[in-house]
């Protein structure tokens, strides 16, 4: 039987993610499985996946001058090249002579002789005169775009929204890999007590100074023990968790999720409820509903009550005034999670981004009349779009004069304002540089009491 190739793999997953969307995460991961590479193939095999995608703007830049037509070139010989340069620039231990060998032999088993000599051309003459400088590149736009693998329409938007020097913060930050967080269970362990098992274990781990029962891993691998099978901890991002946080949910409440999968903020809810009460999660997705159903089981929790159904529809479920506090994690362009997700800033376009603060002021408009007076609402986002963020609260507010944006998180907030984030009179705008985390859009609304 023939041996998988590991660089041949790679470039399948690639392929994919570019024409289908697939997720590259669990491409790879059903990749490694399904092969049964062993360490070093499988993180080499993530590495060529996740690198490759990454930086696809800035191997584009240096392969241009080497391709006299790239418009000519099939689609699977770029995404080749690519790779092969991604070995060449960032893989350093990789020699330049196995790197080419290897695309030549990933050439002619899935073209003809002419597409290898090709590629063996390329990367041959790529190897004798150099790569171009990027620092040569005069715009500020471009060169930005080109250096940190940003489509230059969303450095031109960012910048034009937060100013050049943040938007360069946001581009830098976004290449750094980010520490990871857990969320720990108060039902099951106290964050004292997991803080100190996980030092025992040989951990490095921080308490975050943001959520008071997170920590941050900052050596070891949390996946390799039992405590997330177990529902001592969960693996969430601090942005996230501060969303979910700030809706200042309390024992016995009734409360409601509109857009609840996969039910990170959903479990948080419900541990912070201490198990009582009833978190009501929809999603639109039956296949997105089981996750938040496992999350619950996994935690303990039996106060979380997952239903698939539009929340635009559930004023057909709920009388008016039925909820105490009320979460709407809105559908977004989800730029805040470029960092993890690299893929999705290839992915979306402007056209596609259009439509998004129709769907989520959508969504608050008709959940509006759920929440009782005095009540609390939190509107949040994963993304740095003003259009789907401050915008999307103001024309909210202007349709529904009984809402205000809550004084009390205006006050909050302000504690997060020597970190980098983006303070307005409708929110907090939290920047991938800002807490180490995800860009998040928070805000927090208050329904008034009648007088």
């Amino acid at each position: 039987m023939k041996q998988p190739n590991v660089r041949e793999e790679a470039l399948n997953i690639i392929l994919r993610v570019d024409k289908d969307g697939g997720f590259s995460h669990l491409l790879v991961s059903n990749v490694i499985q399904k092969n049964s590479f062993d360490t070093r193939d499988a993180n080499l095999l993530t590495e060529l996946v996740y690198g490759t995608i990454e930086e696809k703007l800035t191997l584009d830049y240096y392969i241009r001058p080497f391709v006299k037509r790239p418009g000519k070139v099939e689609d699977w010989v770029m995404s080749l090249l690519r790779m092969s340069v991604f070995q060449y620039v960032y893989l350093d231990k990789i020699p330049m002579y196995a790197i080419i060998n290897e695309a030549v032999t990933v050439a002619k088993s899935r073209g003809h002789k002419g597409i290898s000599s090709f590629v063996n051309g390329v990367l041959r003459t790529m190897e004798r005169k150099g790569l171009p400088d990027t620092a040569s590149i005069a715009d500020d736009i471009e060169r930005l775009s080109v250096q940190t693998s940003t489509p230059k329409w969303l450095v031109e938007r960012w910048t034009e929204n937060y100013g050049y020097e943040r938007t360069r913060r946001i581009c830098e930050a976004n290449k750094e890999k980010k520490p990871m967080t857990i969320r720990v269970n108060p039902q099951q362990v106290s964050t004292a007590t997991m803080k100190e098992w996980l030092t025992d274990e040989g951990f490095l781990v921080e308490s975050s100074s943001v959520i008071p029962n997170a920590l941050q891993i900052l050596e070891g691998n949390i996946l390799k023990t039992d405590y997330v099978n177990l529902g001592y901890v969960t693996i969430q991002d601090i942005s996230s968790m501060l969303a979910a946080q700030m809706l200042e949910v309390k024992p016995e409440m009734a409360v409601l999720d509109t857009c609840s999968a996969p039910g990170g903020k959903t479990g948080l809810l419900g541990e912070n409820m201490h198990n009582t009460g009833v978190v009501h999660a929809y999603d639109l997705h039956v296949n997105k509903i089981r996750l938040v159903k496992e999350q619950a089981n996994r935690l303990g929790l039996d106060n979380i009550q997952a239903k698939a159904m539009d929340a635009r529809k559930l004023q057909e479920v709920y009388s008016a005034e039925r909820f105490d506090r009320i979460l709407v994690d809105a559908p977004c362009s989800g730029f805040g999670v470029i960092r993890s997700k690299p893929d999705i800033k290839y992915a979306k376009t402007k056209q596609q981004m259009a439509r998004l603060p129709e769907i989520q002021l959508d969504i608050l408009s008709h959940v509006a009349v759920l929440l009782h007076k005095g009540g609390k609402l939190v509107y949040c986002t994963c993304t740095m779009e003003t259009a789907e963020n401050e915008e999307v609260v103001k024309k909210f507010l202007d349709k529904h004069p009984e809402y205000t944006v809550d004084t009390t998180f205006l006050k909050e907030i302000e504690k997060f304002r020597e970190q980098d984030v983006n303070i307005t009179p409708f929110g907090l705008q939290i920047f991938p540089q800002s807490l180490q985390s995800d860009g998040f859009f928070i805000s927090r609304l208050i329904r008034q009491s009648a007088e």
